[in-house]
C-alpha cells in the first residue's frame, strides 16, 4: 500500500511542471485551497499507469486501497480513489453502498468531487442495483447541498440505460425549487440526460413544472430537446 502511494507521489512530482498545470479556480465559485493543479488528462494517465500495479486484485482489495488514498491526505488522492473504485465495478455488490455513501459524506465538497463519485462508482452501483435508488432519493432532502446534487447526479448512469425514469421525476419534484444553483444544475443535467432516452416524457414534465423551475434548471433540462420544444418550454405563459 505504502509503495503504491509512494509511486503515485513520484509520478505526480515528475509530471508537475507549468505545461501540465491549469488554474482550476476558474471553474469554481467557492475559493479553492489549491487553485492551480495538474490537468485532468495528466492525472488520468498517471492513474492508468499506476493502476496496473493492482491488476488481478479483488474488488475488496482495490476499494481498501481507495479508502487508504482518501485518508492519506496526499495530493489528488481523492481523484485516484474515485477513478480506481469505478475500475472495480464488475465486482460490485449491494453491500458496497455503505462505503460509497461514507465517501460522499466525508470526501465530497464540490461539484467536481460529487460528479466524479456519482457518475462513477455510485452511479454504476445504482445502475446494477436499481433498488438502491430508494436510499439515494433520501439525499434530496439533505441539508448538505452536495448530497442534494448527488441525489440527482447519481441517477444519470441508470437513466442512460433506460432505468429509473420514475425516480428521476420524483427526485426532480423534491429539488424543483432548490435555492442552490449547483443543485439546480445537477437536477437539470439529470433531466437532460433523461431526455436523450425519454424526450416526450421529459418534455411533458418540464411543461407541467416550468413555472416553478428556476431558469437555470430549466435551461439545462431542455438543452437536448428539439428547437420547437425548447422554445415552448422557455416561453413565459
Amino acid at each position: 500500500m505504502n509503495e503504491l502511494i509512494s509511486r503515485l507521489e513520484q509520478e505526480i512530482a515528475r509530471a508537475d511542471k507549468p505545461s501540465n498545470r491549469v488554474n482550476y479556480q476558474q471553474f469554481f465559485k467557492e475559493k479553492l485551497d489549491q487553485p492551480v493543479g495538474l490537468r485532468t488528462a495528466v492525472l488520468r494517465e498517471i492513474s492508468r499507469v499506476c493502476f496496473k500495479e493492482l491488476k488481478g486484485r479483488s474488488k475488496n482489495e482495490v476499494l481498501e486501497v481507495c479508502d487508504a488514498l482518501l485518508s492519506s491526505g496526499m495530493p489528488y488522492g481523492r481523484f485516484f480513489a474515485f477513478e480506481w473504485a469505478q475500475k472495480a465495478q464488475h465486482g460490485y455488490a449491494k453491500s458496497d453502498f455503505s462505503r460509497f455513501q461514507r465517501w460522499l459524506d466525508r470526501h465530497v465538497d464540490s461539484w467536481a468531487s460529487c460528479d466524479s463519485l456519482c457518475c462513477g462508482a455510485l452511479g454504476q452501483l445504482v445502475a446494477r442495483y436499481p433498488e438502491l435508488s430508494s436510499k439515494t432519493a433520501a439525499w434530496a432532502k439533505s441539508r448538505n447541498l452536495w448530497k442534494r446534487r448527488a441525489a440527482a447526479v447519481v441517477l444519470i448512469i441508470p437513466v442512460r440505460g433506460r432505468l429509473l425514469l420514475d425516480e428521476v421525476f420524483r427526485v426532480a419534484d423534491v429539488l424543483l425549487r432548490d435555492p442552490e444553483d449547483m443543485v439546480q444544475k445537477g437536477y437539470g443535467w439529470m433531466l437532460k440526460e433523461a431526455s436523450n432516452r425519454f424526450p416526450d416524457e421529459v418534455f411533458r414534465y418540464v411543461m407541467r413544472n416550468k413555472a416553478a423551475m428556476p431558469r437555470t434548471a430549466l435551461r439545462y433540462a431542455i438543452e437536448k430537446l428539439p428547437a420547437p420544444k425548447r422554445k415552448a418550454a422557455m416561453a413565459r405563459d
